[in-house]
């Protein structure tokens, strides 16, 4: 069986809330590698979701082609210093999910561009390192140290999921801080979510 839902959101949008969330709702979730242990493909434990979703996409055709006995994938993207894979910026691949998964369920954590690009610069090296040193997708080499790059990149980022999927009831696009999320995508997801919360946080890191 292939996954039920795919977040299309950025990092630090609120994905491992969403993670979190439905592996408490009873899904095998895969946040943004397949953990060891988890993962029901001892051949793929360990990777990362990207990957799997590019070898399948440029394989096959299918992305999700080595990805049965998950249901959940909610952190898409990698970024190393070695591998820079966004699936979630790519109109080709999500088109492909569209039409080989005609019941697949699109979801796209959102914050505030502007929060979202400030945790971006507070979690590790991303937002200070790793994005500007980065070939993202909309973000060449060079750009995204300073907040106001950053916040461009993601407005637009949410701007073309919500173009792609202008009128498609597969598709939701939800704010993580909204008191209503969880009542959105349980009934967008048609499950039973029993906790929603906040995962992950920037704990007690100085504002810049």
């Amino acid at each position: 069986m292939s996954p039920r839902v795919v977040n299309l959101g950025l990092p630090k949008s609120g994905t491992t809330t969403l993670a979190t969330a439905l592996g408490r709702a009873g899904l095998i979730v895969a946040d943004h590698k397949l953990r060891r242990g988890r993962c029901p493909d001892p051949a793929i434990a360990g990777s990362y979701v990207a990957r799997q979703l590019y070898d399948g996409y440029f394989g096959s055709g299918d992305p999700l082609e080595r990805l049965g006995g998950i249901d959940a994938l909610t952190e898409v993207s990698v970024m190393t210093r070695g591998l820079c894979l966004w699936p979630q910026t790519d109109f080709g691949l999500i088109e492909a999910l569209r039409t080989r998964h005609p019941d697949l369920r699109f979801v796209a954590s959102w914050r505030a561009p502007a929060d979202i690009a400030h945790s971006m610069l507070r979690w590790s090296d991303l937002g200070t390192d790793r994005l500007p040193r980065g070939n993202v997708p909309g973000m060449p080499r060079g750009y995204g140290e300073t907040r106001l790059e950053r916040r461009q990149w993601i407005a637009a980022h949410y701007a073309f999921l919500d173009r792609i999927f202008a009128g498609d009831p597969r598709f939701l696009r939800y704010d993580t801080a909204d008191p209503d999320a969880s009542r959105r995508l349980s009934a967008h997801l048609g499950i039973d979510l029993p906790w929603w919360g906040k995962a992950n946080e920037n704990r007690g890191l100085p504002a810049s």
